[in-house]
């Protein structure tokens, strides 16, 4: 006979059970918890802001002349669309389209879209390939979060960066992807990291090996890009063609190609193992560098708006996860000048 003693006695088995049914719960309300705040917090983001700038929807295309692109962070229903002002008044109204990106590009009609949707279990990560009136051509998954993103100046080829795991390039560990499409032919460079390495004159190859950051040059050949192995980064100057790169020179970070191809802007990490970095102008032919009148850290691949002018994101003042766009002369003169308030992903056009 069972006495009430050994009836009331729980059992290994039943106290595994139980722990494991807590603990699925408890996943499930923090799971739902995180979905909740997340929604609310996009709700809040897609009110219009008093004092914010003036975003109206409408038409935007590749075929604008004399206007400046970029992805809208300012607060309300256009927030991460792809929208434009004209060039010579960037500070005026914009209009906005109904493409939204995480990460956007464009150049001689063709333009790239970095999309990502979080989930609470996965992200959904793509590329769009665009045409002139910013209708997606072909769509591709990504393996990680998107990061960068280029079109060469032909728009014939076009590039992206993703992180494959870890949050951004100060991790302690992270890994890049980074891939070339060729709008030509459709062909799909998956990573570079099939590219034949010289380092420092010498055959190359290692286990760590990152690329990221691509760069054209009009030839439809040439690029630059960013090459990270055994804790360095290096300028790196590759052939697609050959499917080869060359290393250049030391700490150099996401480099942007000036529209006369002489010299590279890139952000220099001051503070070894920090996420610190200034923003450098490079010449190609001296390897001189030029330090640029902004003073604050920029993790950012810069846009040429012009051969003499330079812009970047940074985060905007008091609020979390928005930047602004700025612009400093690329001689190192001059001042940092606020471009477009609540706004990432410069592309002149």
């Amino acid at each position: 006979m069972t006495t009430p003693a050994k009836r009331n006695q729980m059992t290994p088995l039943r106290r595994r059970l139980i722990v494991l049914v807590t603990a699925v719960l408890l996943l499930a309300g923090l799971g739902t918890g995180m979905v909740l705040r997340a929604a609310d917090r996009a709700d809040r983001a897609n009110r219009p802001q008093a004092g914010g700038p003036s975003v109206s929807g409408g038409k935007v295309t590749l075929g604008q002349k004399d206007r400046l692109m970029f992805v809208n962070a300012a607060a309300g229903p256009h927030r991460t669309a792809v929208a434009s002002v004209p060039s010579t008044e960037p500070e005026s109204g914009r209009t906005a389209s109904d493409l939204k990106c995480a990460r956007f590009y464009a150049a001689a009609g063709t333009g790239v879209c970095l999309q990502s949707d979080t989930g609470v279990l996965k992200q959904n990560n793509r590329a769009l390939l665009l045409d002139a009136d910013l209708r997606t051509r072909h769509t591709y998954s990504l393996a990680g979060t998107p990061s960068r993103a280029r079109v060469s100046p032909s728009g014939r080829f076009v590039a992206w960066t993703v992180f494959v795991s870890g949050e951004s390039y100060a991790s302690a560990f992270f890994s890049t992807r980074t891939s070339i499409l060729d709008t030509r032919t459709m062909k799909l460079i998956p990573s570079l990291e099939t590219f034949s390495i010289e380092l420092d004159g010498r055959s190359y190859k290692a286990a760590d090996v990152n690329f990221w950051g691509v760069t054209f040059a009009t030839d439809d050949d040439t690029f630059y890009a960013t090459l990270n192995t055994d804790n360095k980064t290096y300028l790196v100057r590759g052939s697609i063609s050959r499917q080869t790169v060359t290393t250049l020179i030391e700490n150099v970070e996401c480099p942007s190609l000036s529209p006369d191809g002489t010299r590279v802007a890139f952000k220099k990490r001051v503070l070894s193992r920090t996420d610190l970095w200034r923003e450098y102008v490079l010449d190609l032919r001296t390897l001189k560098e030029t330090s640029l009148a902004e003073r604050h850290s920029v993790d950012d691949q810069a846009t040429w708006l012009d051969d003499e002018t330079v812009a970047y994101a940074l985060p905007a003042e008091g609020e979390v996860g928005t930047s602004d766009l700025w612009s400093v002369p690329a001689n190192g003169t001059g001042t940092p000048r606020l471009l477009i308030a609540g706004a990432s992903s410069p592309a002149p056009l």
